[in-house]
């Protein structure tokens, strides 16, 4: 049964919505101690939200589109009444005095936030191991990292401890934890999403987005969180259409991927293992029998994506941090942050000195406009491209890695947030056992050419 199933039957009495929280409140019982995907549960309102939503379905009274469906949030999206604390010892007390837009939007349909999910400390890391609360062990692959910074999500998904998590993506951040967990995860067009609520890593690039184990619990996210918000002005004024309907379209066509165009790129094949490549090219394969045309294309500026990333993403999150000054939130960050926060703080703070903003803050800028243009251009000619999520499988927990080794994790899905384009994973295969996940990445608000490439992908297996 996928969500969108699970759905229906929550709708027609087949289930109930109690039933469904109840059977993840188990789940999580039994396996959180050992994943630790979930920071902090409220079952006795989760149980009372399911028992309204049945009482209104029992009634014959009219429920949101996402009745009785379970959800977990990332530690840095605020929800009233948990503790939001970006993972982190400086804000361990913080508690969320208002839900984000997203949260209120998800609340608005009958979605059932059950709980806050663990993360890479202020999402700054790529592993989930940065977590002031422990790190976080990959369900699909137990003993390794589930990716990060929001692999508490992805674990929390991949567990079957929700239906649908929420988290955010700053540089790869959904769809690098989506991979190494075997579940699907999508960033939408950088503005498709209100950005209130979120506790910022780096503004220009965050985004926030869904994971789940289907298709169909992305796009049921992806309906209800899509949409111009008037309180956050990154956000687009854009007449979305409706995800759900275009992946169900696709479900029963013999080649639902006829008169798509979709590109692959020699440089992201250069920089990946060639275990994952087998499996990106058995992938591509596949699309190809469902009715795509294959190109490949050549990306010239792969080598100054993560320098550019990283420069960027230093002075933003300096810059967002100064509110962490122990006066009006928790404690001083610098004070009681962990070492990778730490590093970014202080190389936020060097570079944006008056005599080097110029020498590499600008810089960076500039380059961005380069790999935007590029990135683009290559879009012009095609529906999508499509490569690995992650050049290398996930190490295994407490496995000592050098910064530019973790960083170095991001290097294919960086490209989407430096662009401010979708893009989304979703699991292409094993390598021994261990999750590799497919990318996909299209033109600004091309947002569904992803999900119709992925539904075809999801529906053909």
């Amino acid at each position: 049964m996928n969500i969108l199933e699970k759905l229906n039957a929550i709708k027609n009495q087949e289930i109930t919505a109690k039933e469904n929280v109840e059977a993840y409140i188990k789940v999580i019982e039994e396996k959180n101690d050992d994943i630790n995907a979930f920071l902090e549960l409220n079952k006795e309102e989760a149980i009372a939200k399911a028992e309204e939503i049945d009482a209104k379905i029992k009634a014959g009274e009219e429920v949101g589109t996402l009745a009785g469906l379970v959800f977990g949030i990332k530690a840095n999206i605020n929800v009233e009444d948990f503790i939001i604390s970006a993972a982190s010892k400086t804000l361990e007390d913080y508690i969320g005095s208002y839900d984000a837009t997203v949260v209120k939007k998800i609340k608005a349909e009958d979605g059932i936030i059950i709980g806050i999910n663990n993360m890479d400390e202020f999402a700054a890391g790529s592993s989930t191991e940065t977590s002031y609360y422990g790190a976080v062990n990959n369900p699909a692959a137990p003993g390794r990292i589930p990716g990060g910074s929001s692999g508490g999500s992805a674990a929390a998904v991949a567990a079957e401890m929700c239906d649908i998590a929420i988290g955010s993506d700053t540089g790869g951040s959904i769809r690098n934890p989506s991979s190494h967990c075997g579940v699907l995860g999508m960033k939408p067009t950088y503005g498709a999403v209100s950005r209130q609520g979120l506790l910022d890593l780096s503004m220009s690039l965050d985004q926030i987005g869904p994971m789940a184990r289907d298709i169909t619990g992305i796009t049921l996210a992806l309906d209800t969180i899509v949409g111009y918000d008037p309180t956050e002005c990154t956000t687009l004024k854009w007449d979305a259409p409706n995800f759900t309907e275009i992946a169900e379209s696709v479900k029963d066509a013999e080649k639902p991927l006829a008169g798509m165009k979709i590109a692959t790129c020699k440089q992201f094949k250069e920089v990946t293992n060639d275990e994952i490549n087998a499996i990106i090219d058995e992938s591509v394969a596949k699309l190809e029998e469902l009715g795509a045309e294959v190109v490949e294309l050549s990306f010239n500026y792969i080598d100054i994506c993560l320098p550019t990333y990283y420069l960027i993403n230093y002075v933003e999150f300096f810059s967002a941090t100064r509110k962490y000054d122990g006066r009006k939130y928790g404690s001083r960050i610098e004070e009681v942050c962990g070492e990778e926060v730490l590093r970014r703080i202080q190389m936020g703070s060097y570079i944006s000195q008056k005599e080097f903003s110029g020498k590499y803050y600008q810089k960076a800028l500039q380059a961005r406009t380069v790999i935007r243009n590029e990135i683009n251009e290559m879009l012009e000619g095609v529906d999508l491209i499509v490569g690995p999520t992650v050049p290398k499988l996930p190490h295994k927990l407490g496995e000592k890695l050098e910064p530019m080794e973790m960083y170095a994790y991001d290097v294919l899905t960086v490209i989407a947030n430096l662009a401010g384009i979708p893009a989304a994973s979703v699991k292409a295969g094993e390598v021994d056992g261990i999750p590799v996940g497919l990318q996909l990445q299209a033109k600004p608000q091309d947002d569904a050419k992803i999900v119709k490439a992925m539904a075809a992908f999801e529906y053909a297996k």
